[in-house]
């Protein structure tokens, strides 16, 4: 063991009243394990134990483990080597994380593909990531990817295709022979003269090839990140940064208890698994932070109804009729949201105390208006992190049951160190200064989970990580600036800032105060053009079910609790603010189809949202 990205100690999050009591400052983990040593590791030590359930199906490491060695050993006999990129494009399955594994532990490169893209979307991915093998859903080959593949716009050596239920053993004949009848399965025939059936490559007697891979170097996966830059772009993660991230994950986990009698976080506890894990925030904190901790995985294919979901948390058991060791959720805000908007009566069916025991809510602000009704009505504990998919995600988490405060994202994850830098001028070097007043700049990154490149784009690689101190520091994007206490917050996306007649609005900063309004559900806010300010402030509201308020009322309501240069000049009453598929919330789709946006800048924008892939 060594600590090879050691953090100064003097940084003020580890002397502030903030930092998680037996959490160790530094990181201190073999750099050398790649992937296929975290699940070796866990087959050694928990092989017996449950590793996932999916549709009333259980399966454990060991079983895990030898579908994996049968997937990979026939990997190899079609070809693929190490470094060659596979195209995963299943929903949440037991499919596709015996991919993941598979792929990476012959040092293929996974890429995940979003099940919701379109197929020039789909192109996009395959063809900027070199994508030359498939693994697929069938249903999804045949309406999606069969249009460019027939036309040749791309051709795949190899296509492994499945259906959703074929490793679901737990559900009955009856009942697959009934979805698929009806449809709720869905299902395909796939023709093509190079695919295979996936259960027949489980077939393969489990022989797979040794192959060293350079944690440090060798690339794990490509993850396709758009952000707030137009077209997507694929982050590129090494094994050292999705293993460094994972342990993080896992020493915050391990080492925080809400009572020192409760139950250490390991075998038998349970990961919700309802973020699509093509994205980083749920291979991380759920995927590999089960592998890493011996936990097991509740999936969905995708998200389930919100009863539905909460009656599984409080009433499912373990395979020998035990209860779960504790439920974590890690998920996105509006996810919480909608568990803490259900009728008291209909909560009131489901016994979420204990069970529920840690919710990590991530991929954008929690607001106190959903925090405190969430805990009020679990139980469970609710905070907040922050990352990106260039850091594989995680980098910064707040207290998961200690001091918590609203509105700050935490201090960094062991291993991590994170400045602040002037946003225009970077050879500056960071700021030094505390605070809002004087402290507000760009948040920039360091540690070993920061990724190597974007693949085969060098100008964006060069304007995202930079070299200061001796060491690469990734560029967020996001605004903000560290307390005294070493908490950091964010107050906004570098591009999202609104220009007001000279003033700096954060759109961030504005939803957060009309979300206070009684009768406002969601709300989105971004920069309208405007003859004389330059900009101005847009608010686009959903109201709570039953509320009135028109846009006029809601607009005198911020006009009374708000700075006059923050209060929205328009205000537009929607049914819903769109997010994209981990439940961000998209204030470009919004702003860009606004009928003043497209005055000024036209529908042919190149970074139209409403033409690009969903992050």
């Amino acid at each position: 063991m060594t600590i090879k990205f050691k953090v100064d100690e003097s940084r003020p999050w580890f002397s502030g009243k903030y930092w998680p009591e037996g959490v160790p400052k530094q990181l201190d983990i073999d750099f050398t394990h790649a992937l296929p040593d975290l699940l070796d590791r866990a087959l050694d030590k928990w092989g017996q134990y449950p590793f996932m359930w999916f549709i009333d199906t259980w399966v454990t490491f060991e079983e895990f483990g030898d579908m994996v060695n049968r997937l990979a050993t026939y990997l190899a006999s079609i070809g693929v080597n190490k470094g060659d990129v596979v195209a995963v494009h299943l929903p949440n399955s037991i499919q596709y994380i015996v991919s993941y594994y598979a792929i990476t532990k012959i040092g293929a490169i996974v890429t995940g593909v979003n099940p919701t893209y379109k197929p020039l979307e789909i192109l996009h991915q395959v063809k900027l990531t070199g994508s030359k093998y498939y693994i697929g859903l069938d249903a999804l080959y045949e309406h999606f990817v069969k249009p460019f593949v027939e036309d040749g716009s791309w051709e795949f050596k190899k296509i492994i295709y499945t259906n959703l239920v074929d490793q679901a053993s737990g559900l009955s004949v009856f009942k697959k022979f009934l979805g698929k009848l009806i449809k709720k399965i869905p299902k395909a025939k796939v023709n093509h003269p190079n695919a295979v059936k996936y259960m027949d490559t489980l077939k393969t007697a489990p022989n797979p090839p040794k192959v060293e891979i350079n944690a440090e170097e060798d690339v794990a996966t490509l993850i396709m990140t758009g952000g707030t830059t137009g077209v997507p772009k694929a982050a590129v993660l090494t094994h050292q940064n999705c293993v460094a991230n994972a342990k993080q994950c896992e020493i915050l986990m391990v080492n925080q208890k809400e009572k020192p009698s409760d139950p250490d976080v390991g075998p038998n506890s349970c990961q919700v698994g309802v973020l699509p894990l093509y994205h980083s925030f749920a291979m991380t904190t759920v995927m590999n932070l089960a592998v890493a901790t011996g936990s097991w995985i509740m999936l969905f294919p995708k998200p389930p109804d919100t009863e539905e979901l909460i009656k599984e948390i409080s009433t499912i058991t373990l395979p020998n009729g035990n209860d779960p060791n504790g439920i974590y959720y890690c998920g996105a805000e509006i996810l919480f949201k909608r568990i803490a908007d259900l009728p008291q009566e209909v909560l009131d069916k489901y016994d979420l105390k204990g069970r529920l025991k840690l919710c990590m809510s991530g991929a954008g602000p929690l607001h106190e208006y959903v925090r405190k009704p969430f805990e009020e009505k679990t139980g469970a504990a609710i905070t907040e992190g922050y990352g990106l998919s260039e850091a594989s995600p995680v980098l910064t988490v707040n207290n998961f049951f200690g001091e918590r405060e609203p509105g700050y994202i935490g201090v960094p994850v062991p291993g991590t160190d994170v400045r602040i830098f002037p946003s225009t001028d970077f050879s500056k070097g960071p700021i030094n200064k505390l605070g809002e007043e004087e402290g507000t700049g760009e948040i920039c990154a360091w540690g070993p989970q920061i990724m190597k490149e974007y693949w085969n784009q060098p100008e964006r690689t060069a304007a995202t990580l930079m070299e200061w101190d001796g060491r690469t520091w990734l560029l967020t994007g996001d605004i903000g600036f560290m307390d005294e206490h070493g908490r950091f917050a964010i107050r906004d996306r570098k591009k999202q800032l609104i220009k007001m007649a000279g003033h700096s609005v954060f759109p961030s900063e504005v939803e957060t105060l009309l979300g206070q309004h009684p009768d406002v559900s969601e709300v989105a806010v971004a920069g309208i053009p405007d003859e004389k300010t330059g900009e101005a402030v847009k608010a686009w509201v959903a109201l709570k079910p039953g509320a009135t308020a028109t846009a006029q009322e809601i607009k005198s309501w911020a006009e009374e609790n708000m700075t006059r240069w923050k209060c929205p000049k328009y205000v537009e009453i929607i049914d819903e603010v769109p997010k994209n598929v981990i439940g961000k919330v998209m204030r470009r789709v919004l702003q860009e189809n606004d009928p003043l946006w497209l005055e000024i800048h036209g529908a042919g924008s190149e970074t139209k949202e409403a033409n690009k892939p969903s992050e």
